[in-house]
């Protein structure tokens, strides 16, 4: 198991001055944030440390000597666009955006892709998974003609203005299950993050074994509560891991008998 972050988390550092950071405070890896270089279109998004619109081979050989150099290596590529929620010109955008991003992963020769699903928040998940149907599995077909693995956070990104279908499909159990019904690829999977589990009141432990040949990579957080239960209106708060003990229950979620039988890739925060 290794300690990496998402450097999304750090939207005005240069990846340049971050990863030296990051390799002192005693990081392992990191997941590289790739959005196109234009103004957020949501929370923690929009953030640029690789422009893949640029990024040719010698870019991306500084970039992996820059890595090297600090003694890191690259967990995934990250972009998470809601391509599901939005239609048209826009959509055809991400979705070009997103393979430029998974060839970006073949110069710098990372195994990952980071992304979300997407949703339209109006519709029930059942037309959500009609659109994912239509839309998704050429996407997977491209990144594994490309040796490229595609990893799906399950943050069901519910706010108070998202409200009540969040803007990613991906977030439960029971519709993972659908999802690589549908998409049954190797190269497709999730990018696990418990945290988001524990404040939905779902066993963030049995996903690991249910799932194990489909998970990619593991985001690990641990969430505390301020004391409102309400979904998707600010309830929770995120901590680094291993803050909250037993939140979540870490002896069973990295013991050999669970995660470690079923973890391909890096594990961030």
């Amino acid at each position: 198991m290794k300690l990496g972050l998402l450097t999304a988390a750090l939207p005005k550092t240069p990846l340049t001055e971050l990863a030296p950071w990051a390799a002192e405070s005693g990081f392992d890896m990191l997941e590289i944030a790739c959005w196109p270089l234009s103004k957020s279109d949501r929370r923690y998004g929009g953030v640029t440390h690789i422009d893949v619109d640029t990024l040719d081979k010698a870019g991306a050989k500084e970039i992996v000597a820059l890595m090297t150099d600090n003694g890191l290596e690259i967990s995934a590529l990250a972009y998470y666009p809601n391509i599901l929620g939005v239609q048209g010109n826009e959509r055809e955008a991400q979705i070009a955006h997103l393979k430029k991003v998974i060839d970006a992963a073949v110069l710098l020769e990372v195994p990952i892709v980071g992304t979300f699903i997407g949703a339209d928040m109006t519709t029930y998940a059942d037309e959500n998974l009609e659109e994912y149907a239509r839309v998704w599995p050429a996407i997977v077909k491209y990144a594994a003609e490309r040796e490229i693995k595609i990893a799906i956070e399950n943050c069901p990104m519910l706010w108070d203005d998202t409200w009540p279908g969040g803007q990613n499909l991906a977030y439960s159990p029971s519709i993972w299950t659908r999802m690589f019904e549908i998409i049954p690829d190797d190269n497709f999977g999730l990018n696990y993050d418990p945290s988001h589990l524990i404040w939905q009141f779902i066993d963030e432990i049995r996903p690991i074994t249910d799932f194990r040949t489909g998970s990619s990579m593991s985001m690990q957080r641990t969430c505390g509560s301020t004391g409102k239960c309400s979904i998707g209106t600010g309830f929770w708060r995120l901590d680094s891991a291993g803050r909250f003990h037993d939140c979540p229950d870490w002896a069973r979620f990295a013991g050999p008998s669970s995660w470690r039988r079923s973890m391909r890739s890096a594990t961030t925060t």
